[in-house]
């Protein structure tokens, strides 16, 4: 295969996430990465913030990793699994049920995050229909949240200030709530948490569960919020007969301190959903665990069987080199890894808060998000990143890093250098 980068053809025939082909953004080539670099056609090397959104929690071009799909490649790439089973997609279920909570016994291996999110609402409106009462078919979820950009997971995203408010008139109505108050550690506010119990209780025989991205929400708006919340409403769903569906697709895999984010408030989801970190940022795959409960729920249903099965589910080349990344996730230090990161993260980017040009500033785990005051020029803000040597994706007032899990403390402060130069060069109106 020719290497070299046909950035003509790319520009004129390849669509790229959230860009317009009339008026496309720059696309820098990328030939090769290694460790927390990306390396352009032109020899450049770029200290990737993004972690190839959130996924690469290793790095790249990780010997452990390759060799893992090297030796799966010659035994089998994929084989379907309808009607079939093999050692990879045994050994990740075996792995993922011993590091998630009881009851969470039941593992569907999907092929994106987006798609296990799809499973999870499925699920839960299945599991309705299996226990009699087929008019719990609806999902309630919070503003500000985001879970993907399939159809039915765009109809829990966020309505209005959400990436997806073009399609709400052909979406199913989702029942949005309040989203609980930013920050960690800021209390429960009990009429706050009055006002959810009552919304829950006016809809509880029309809802099927509630989902929610635990202590972080993502692309909505990268906003940190106190696990107490979780626990609340965790009670909640108890006390409504709801089920409560956890997405953990960004927040999977050690990236908030904790392996998984509902450890913060000792929670268990009927339903969970995980993906990007799962395969190291190698390949796509995505898994949705739900409780026996559930599973014997769904399957009471008329069909006798969840109505769902992707081509590529349990795809054993994932599947593999998703054991290889867990193993070597569990082999190292990650947890102090992940603890050094945040520190150095909130002594380099706190300081920012005081910029004009800055709104907030907020930190958790190997999650550092500047959030300012003006959306950002995409265009010129990557430019200018990229000429000072690293890659950071802005979107709109959101300039926020999620660094692999093994990058030093240089090539971290050359991240957050480049954050302290956009918002500079923002408050000079240089950009």
């Amino acid at each position: 295969m020719n290497l070299t980068v046909d950035t003509e053809f790319d520009l004129n025939h390849l669509w790229h996430p959230y860009t317009s082909t009339t008026h496309p953004l720059p696309c820098y080539p990328v030939v090769a990465a290694e460790g927390c670099e990306l390396i352009l056609e032109d020899g450049r090397r770029l200290i990737d913030g993004m972690a190839s959104w959130w996924c690469a929690i290793h790095g790249y071009n990780v010997p452990e990793l390759n060799q893992a799909i090297i030796e799966q490649t010659e035994r089998m790439a994929h084989v379907m699994f309808g009607g079939i089973t093999h050692a990879p997609a045994v050994e990740l279920g075996k792995r993922l049920v011993r590091a998630t909570p009881e009851p969470l016994n039941k593992v569907f291996l999907a092929d994106s995050g987006s798609v296990s999110v799809e499973v999870a609402l499925k699920m839960a409106i299945q599991y309705w229909r299996g226990r009699g009462k087929p008019g719990k078919s609806r999902l309630a979820a919070f503003r500000n949240g985001y879970h993907g950009d399939t159809l039915g997971a765009m109809s829990v995203c966020d309505p209005v200030n959400g990436m997806h408010s073009l399609f709400a008139d052909v979406l199913p109505k989702s029942l949005f709530l309040d989203t609980p108050p930013a920050g960690f550690d800021t209390p429960v506010d009990p009429d706050r948490l009055a006002e959810l119990d009552r919304r829950l209780a006016e809809h509880a025989d029309e809802l099927a569960g509630v989902i929610v991205e635990p202590v972080v929400q993502g692309a909505g708006g990268m906003r940190i919020y106190n696990p107490a919340w979780l626990a609340e409403l965790r009670r909640l769903c108890d006390k409504h007969e709801l089920l409560l569906i956890f997405d953990e697709i960004a927040t999977g895999f050690g990236r908030t301190g904790k392996l998984f984010a509902l450890e913060h408030a000792a929670v268990v989801p009927d339903i969970l959903s995980l993906g990007k970190a799962i395969t190291g940022g190698t390949m796509t795959l995505a898994a949705t665990l739900a409780t026996d409960e559930v599973a014997e729920g769904v399957c009471a249903s008329e069909a006798g069987v969840f109505m769902h099965g992707p081509t590529f589910m349990g795809n054993p080349l994932a599947c593999a080199v998703a054991c290889a990344s867990f193993d070597k996730l569990m082999e190292m230090d990650w947890q102090s890894a992940v603890t050094r990161l945040e520190s150095q993260l909130k002594e380099e980017l706190t300081p920012l808060a005081d910029l004009d040009s800055v709104a907030d500033v907020r930190v958790l785990g190997a999650i550092g998000v500047m959030e300012m005051t003006e959306p950002v020029d995409v265009g010129r803000a990557q430019k200018a990143l990229v000429e000072a040597g690293v890659w950071i994706r802005p979107f709109g007032k959101l300039v926020y890093i999620m660094p692999p899990f093994v990058m030093n403390a240089e090539e971290l402060s050359r991240l957050t250098g480049a954050m302290r130069m956009l918002a500079e060069s923002a408050a000079a109106g240089r950009l």
